[in-house]
Protein backbone atom coordinates (compact mmCIF):
# COMPACT_ATOMS: atom_id res chain seq x y z
CA UNK A 1 0.00 0.00 0.00
CA UNK A 2 2.91 2.43 0.76
CA UNK A 3 4.24 1.95 -2.36
CA UNK A 4 0.96 2.58 -4.49
CA UNK A 5 0.34 5.69 -2.29
CA UNK A 6 4.04 6.88 -2.72
CA UNK A 7 3.63 6.81 -6.53
CA UNK A 8 -0.07 8.59 -6.60
CA UNK A 9 1.55 11.17 -4.51
CA UNK A 10 4.82 11.86 -6.42
CA UNK A 11 4.99 9.77 -9.52
CA UNK A 12 6.77 6.79 -10.14
CA UNK A 13 10.34 6.40 -9.30
CA UNK A 14 12.70 5.98 -11.93
CA UNK A 15 15.19 2.53 -12.29
CA UNK A 16 18.68 3.79 -11.38
CA UNK A 17 20.95 3.18 -14.51
CA UNK A 18 23.09 -0.24 -14.78
CA UNK A 19 26.07 1.92 -15.09
CA UNK A 20 27.37 5.10 -14.68
CA UNK A 21 30.09 6.39 -17.10
CA UNK A 22 33.12 5.30 -14.87
CA UNK A 23 31.34 1.60 -15.37
CA UNK A 24 30.18 1.58 -11.49
CA UNK A 25 26.57 0.22 -10.76
CA UNK A 26 24.04 2.12 -9.22
CA UNK A 27 23.32 -1.28 -6.89
CA UNK A 28 27.36 -0.88 -5.54
CA UNK A 29 26.97 2.80 -5.13
CA UNK A 30 23.57 3.54 -4.23
CA UNK A 31 21.79 6.67 -4.57
CA UNK A 32 23.31 9.82 -3.97
CA UNK A 33 23.44 11.38 -0.50
CA UNK A 34 20.44 14.23 -2.24
CA UNK A 35 18.30 11.30 -3.49
CA UNK A 36 18.23 9.19 -0.47
CA UNK A 37 17.00 12.68 1.62
CA UNK A 38 13.99 12.89 -0.76
CA UNK A 39 13.35 9.67 -0.85
CA UNK A 40 13.04 9.47 3.02
CA UNK A 41 11.08 12.77 2.51
CA UNK A 42 8.89 11.38 0.19
CA UNK A 43 8.41 7.97 2.24
CA UNK A 44 7.70 9.71 5.18
CA UNK A 45 4.65 11.99 3.76
CA UNK A 46 3.54 9.10 1.88
CA UNK A 47 3.18 6.94 5.74
CA UNK A 48 1.72 10.01 7.39
CA UNK A 49 -1.04 10.61 4.72
CA UNK A 50 -1.72 6.59 5.15
CA UNK A 51 -2.11 6.97 8.89
CA UNK A 52 -4.23 10.09 8.87
CA UNK A 53 -6.78 8.22 6.29
CA UNK A 54 -10.20 7.21 7.50
CA UNK A 55 -9.31 3.43 6.13
CA UNK A 56 -5.77 3.13 8.44
CA UNK A 57 -8.06 4.60 11.06
CA UNK A 58 -11.23 2.40 10.38
CA UNK A 59 -13.52 4.82 10.47
CA UNK A 60 -16.17 4.84 7.84
CA UNK A 61 -17.17 8.29 6.04
CA UNK A 62 -20.83 9.29 5.50
CA UNK A 63 -23.04 12.02 4.93
CA UNK A 64 -26.38 12.10 7.13
CA UNK A 65 -29.18 14.05 5.91
CA UNK A 66 -30.82 16.31 8.29
CA UNK A 67 -34.34 17.91 6.91
CA UNK A 68 -35.15 20.57 9.94
CA UNK A 69 -38.08 22.98 10.49
CA UNK A 70 -36.72 26.71 8.99
CA UNK A 71 -37.04 28.09 12.73
CA UNK A 72 -34.30 25.44 13.59
CA UNK A 73 -31.64 26.90 11.25
CA UNK A 74 -29.46 29.08 13.16
CA UNK A 75 -29.49 26.26 16.25
CA UNK A 76 -28.94 23.33 14.15
CA UNK A 77 -25.92 25.35 11.71
CA UNK A 78 -23.99 25.36 15.21
CA UNK A 79 -25.29 22.05 16.28
CA UNK A 80 -24.15 20.41 13.07
CA UNK A 81 -20.32 21.27 13.14
CA UNK A 82 -20.18 20.03 16.99
CA UNK A 83 -21.85 16.36 16.12
CA UNK A 84 -19.16 16.17 12.99
CA UNK A 85 -16.38 16.47 15.92
CA UNK A 86 -17.53 14.01 18.35
CA UNK A 87 -18.28 11.33 15.44
CA UNK A 88 -15.37 11.60 12.83
CA UNK A 89 -16.09 10.64 9.12
CA UNK A 90 -19.46 12.37 9.55
CA UNK A 91 -20.55 14.93 7.34
CA UNK A 92 -24.18 16.74 8.29
CA UNK A 93 -26.02 18.31 5.56
CA UNK A 94 -29.22 20.50 6.59
CA UNK A 95 -31.96 20.80 4.64
CA UNK A 96 -34.23 24.07 6.36
CA UNK A 97 -38.14 24.34 5.31
CA UNK A 98 -41.25 24.56 6.14
CA UNK A 99 -42.32 21.07 7.89
CA UNK A 100 -44.84 20.03 5.32
CA UNK A 101 -42.88 21.25 2.55
CA UNK A 102 -40.15 18.73 4.06
CA UNK A 103 -42.78 15.99 4.55
CA UNK A 104 -43.72 15.96 0.93
CA UNK A 105 -40.65 16.34 -0.50
CA UNK A 106 -39.57 13.10 1.85
CA UNK A 107 -42.39 11.23 0.12
CA UNK A 108 -41.08 11.83 -3.06
CA UNK A 109 -37.84 9.92 -2.38
CA UNK A 110 -35.55 13.12 -1.70
CA UNK A 111 -32.87 11.48 0.48
CA UNK A 112 -33.45 12.21 4.06
CA UNK A 113 -32.10 10.38 7.51
CA UNK A 114 -33.03 13.12 10.15
CA UNK A 115 -37.11 14.20 10.05
CA UNK A 116 -37.32 17.50 12.69
CA UNK A 117 -40.80 19.11 12.50
CA UNK A 118 -41.77 22.35 14.11
CA UNK A 119 -45.18 20.44 15.38
CA UNK A 120 -46.79 17.23 15.85
CA UNK A 121 -49.31 17.23 13.19
CA UNK A 122 -46.37 17.14 10.52
CA UNK A 123 -44.78 14.20 12.20
CA UNK A 124 -48.31 12.36 13.09
CA UNK A 125 -48.63 12.53 9.08
CA UNK A 126 -45.02 11.13 8.75
CA UNK A 127 -46.23 8.47 10.79
CA UNK A 128 -49.18 7.46 9.61
CA UNK A 129 -47.63 7.20 6.16
CA UNK A 130 -44.68 5.15 6.76
CA UNK A 131 -42.16 7.90 6.39
CA UNK A 132 -40.18 7.77 9.85
CA UNK A 133 -39.80 5.12 12.30
CA UNK A 134 -42.02 5.63 15.28
CA UNK A 135 -39.88 3.97 18.00
CA UNK A 136 -37.47 6.87 17.14
CA UNK A 137 -39.68 9.87 17.50
CA UNK A 138 -39.04 12.26 20.41
CA UNK A 139 -39.91 16.04 21.22
CA UNK A 140 -36.74 17.82 21.58
CA UNK A 141 -37.63 21.46 22.34
CA UNK A 142 -40.44 24.02 22.67
CA UNK A 143 -41.23 27.78 21.64
CA UNK A 144 -43.51 30.33 21.63
CA UNK A 145 -45.74 32.00 18.74
CA UNK A 146 -45.45 35.99 18.64
CA UNK A 147 -46.97 38.72 16.71
CA UNK A 148 -44.18 41.14 15.52
CA UNK A 149 -44.47 44.20 13.80
CA UNK A 150 -41.17 46.41 11.59
CA UNK A 151 -39.01 48.47 14.33
CA UNK A 152 -39.41 51.76 11.62
CA UNK A 153 -42.73 53.04 10.80
CA UNK A 154 -44.02 50.42 13.38
CA UNK A 155 -48.31 50.60 13.71
CA UNK A 156 -48.07 50.85 17.73
CA UNK A 157 -49.82 47.71 18.08
CA UNK A 158 -50.73 46.45 21.72
CA UNK A 159 -53.44 43.69 20.99
CA UNK A 160 -54.59 41.43 18.32
CA UNK A 161 -57.49 43.75 18.10
CA UNK A 162 -55.22 46.15 16.72
CA UNK A 163 -54.61 44.54 13.44
CA UNK A 164 -58.32 45.27 12.40
CA UNK A 165 -57.74 48.44 12.68
CA UNK A 166 -56.71 50.32 9.05
CA UNK A 167 -53.13 51.39 10.37
CA UNK A 168 -52.78 47.59 9.70
CA UNK A 169 -52.70 46.85 5.71
CA UNK A 170 -50.60 43.43 5.21
CA UNK A 171 -50.19 40.68 7.83
CA UNK A 172 -47.54 38.15 6.99
CA UNK A 173 -48.45 34.51 7.77
CA UNK A 174 -47.12 30.74 7.09
CA UNK A 175 -49.32 28.99 4.58
CA UNK A 176 -51.95 27.10 6.81
CA UNK A 177 -51.33 23.46 4.49
CA UNK A 178 -47.62 23.14 4.95
CA UNK A 179 -46.38 25.94 7.72
CA UNK A 180 -47.25 24.87 10.80
CA UNK A 181 -46.35 28.87 12.34
CA UNK A 182 -49.91 29.37 10.18
CA UNK A 183 -52.06 26.88 11.96
CA UNK A 184 -50.55 27.97 15.47
CA UNK A 185 -51.45 31.28 13.73
CA UNK A 186 -55.15 30.25 12.31
CA UNK A 187 -55.98 28.84 15.87
CA UNK A 188 -54.72 31.70 18.08
CA UNK A 189 -57.33 33.88 15.80
CA UNK A 190 -60.01 31.64 15.87
CA UNK A 191 -60.06 31.62 19.12
CA UNK A 192 -60.13 35.26 19.44
CA UNK A 193 -62.65 35.69 16.31
CA UNK A 194 -60.51 36.78 14.26
CA UNK A 195 -59.04 34.50 11.60
CA UNK A 196 -62.17 35.92 9.22
CA UNK A 197 -61.80 39.30 9.65
CA UNK A 198 -58.05 39.82 9.15
CA UNK A 199 -58.14 36.94 6.05
CA UNK A 200 -58.11 39.65 3.23
CA UNK A 201 -54.71 41.68 4.84
CA UNK A 202 -53.02 37.84 5.00
CA UNK A 203 -49.61 37.76 3.26
CA UNK A 204 -49.25 34.00 2.03
CA UNK A 205 -45.20 33.21 3.39
CA UNK A 206 -43.60 29.77 2.11
CA UNK A 207 -42.10 29.43 5.78
CA UNK A 208 -41.71 31.44 8.83
CA UNK A 209 -38.54 32.80 7.88
CA UNK A 210 -40.15 34.47 4.79
CA UNK A 211 -42.70 35.55 7.14
CA UNK A 212 -39.74 37.41 9.13
CA UNK A 213 -38.35 38.61 6.19
CA UNK A 214 -41.79 40.06 5.01
CA UNK A 215 -42.15 42.17 8.18
CA UNK A 216 -38.22 43.13 8.76
CA UNK A 217 -38.45 45.10 5.53
CA UNK A 218 -41.74 46.70 6.04
CA UNK A 219 -43.78 44.86 3.25
CA UNK A 220 -45.85 44.02 5.91
CA UNK A 221 -47.11 45.97 9.12
CA UNK A 222 -47.38 42.63 10.99
CA UNK A 223 -46.74 39.14 10.77
CA UNK A 224 -46.85 35.81 13.54
CA UNK A 225 -43.15 33.79 13.82
CA UNK A 226 -41.56 31.99 16.81
CA UNK A 227 -39.98 33.55 19.34
CA UNK A 228 -36.61 31.96 17.99
CA UNK A 229 -37.23 33.78 15.06
CA UNK A 230 -37.77 37.28 16.40
CA UNK A 231 -34.96 37.26 17.83
CA UNK A 232 -32.72 36.96 14.94
CA UNK A 233 -34.08 40.67 13.99
CA UNK A 234 -34.17 42.34 16.97
CA UNK A 235 -33.14 45.65 15.48
CA UNK A 236 -35.77 45.43 12.53
CA UNK A 237 -38.82 43.89 14.27
CA UNK A 238 -40.09 43.95 17.76
CA UNK A 239 -42.18 42.18 19.42
CA UNK A 240 -45.71 42.75 20.56
CA UNK A 241 -47.37 39.75 22.26
CA UNK A 242 -46.89 36.16 22.17
CA UNK A 243 -49.98 34.48 21.17
CA UNK A 244 -52.48 32.33 23.33
CA UNK A 245 -55.50 29.68 22.03
CA UNK A 246 -53.21 27.17 20.17
CA UNK A 247 -51.71 23.73 20.69
CA UNK A 248 -48.35 23.89 22.67
CA UNK A 249 -45.17 23.90 20.39
CA UNK A 250 -43.11 21.17 20.59
CA UNK A 251 -41.31 20.24 17.84
CA UNK A 252 -40.67 16.24 17.62
CA UNK A 253 -37.96 14.79 15.76
CA UNK A 254 -37.22 10.99 13.80
CA UNK A 255 -35.06 8.70 11.75
CA UNK A 256 -36.32 8.55 8.21
CA UNK A 257 -37.51 5.57 7.36
CA UNK A 258 -35.51 3.83 5.34
CA UNK A 259 -32.34 5.70 5.57
CA UNK A 260 -29.11 3.76 5.17
CA UNK A 261 -27.44 5.89 8.16
CA UNK A 262 -30.21 4.63 10.79
CA UNK A 263 -27.31 4.41 13.47
CA UNK A 264 -25.64 7.73 12.86
CA UNK A 265 -29.22 9.22 12.31
CA UNK A 266 -30.52 7.90 16.03
CA UNK A 267 -26.91 9.44 17.60
CA UNK A 268 -28.00 12.43 16.09
CA UNK A 269 -31.22 12.63 17.83
CA UNK A 270 -29.48 11.48 21.33
CA UNK A 271 -27.26 14.41 20.64
CA UNK A 272 -29.96 16.71 20.57
CA UNK A 273 -31.16 15.64 24.02
CA UNK A 274 -27.15 16.22 25.36
CA UNK A 275 -26.34 18.69 27.93
CA UNK A 276 -23.98 20.78 25.37
CA UNK A 277 -26.54 20.85 22.46
CA UNK A 278 -29.21 21.56 25.30
CA UNK A 279 -27.27 24.55 25.95
CA UNK A 280 -26.79 25.79 22.30
CA UNK A 281 -30.71 25.32 21.55
CA UNK A 282 -31.39 27.58 25.28
CA UNK A 283 -29.10 30.16 23.68
CA UNK A 284 -31.18 31.00 20.56
CA UNK A 285 -34.37 31.21 22.48
CA UNK A 286 -35.75 27.38 22.45
CA UNK A 287 -36.95 26.03 25.48
CA UNK A 288 -37.62 21.88 26.72
CA UNK A 289 -39.60 19.99 25.51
Amino acid sequence: MLQTLFGSLFGAVPESRSTSQSGSTAGRDGPRPGRRRGLRLAAACAAAAIAASPMAAGAQTSTLTVSAAASLTDAFKTLAPQFEAAHPGVTVRLNFGASGALLQQIAQGAPADVFASADQETMDRAVSQKLVDPATRADFVSNAVVLIEPVSGASGLTSLNDLTGPAVKRIAVGKVATVPVGRYTKESLEAANLWTVLEPKFVQADNVRQVLDYVSRGEADAGFVYRTDAATQTGKVKVVLTTTGHKPVRYPVAVVQGSSHADQAARFIAFLASEPARQVLERYGFGAP
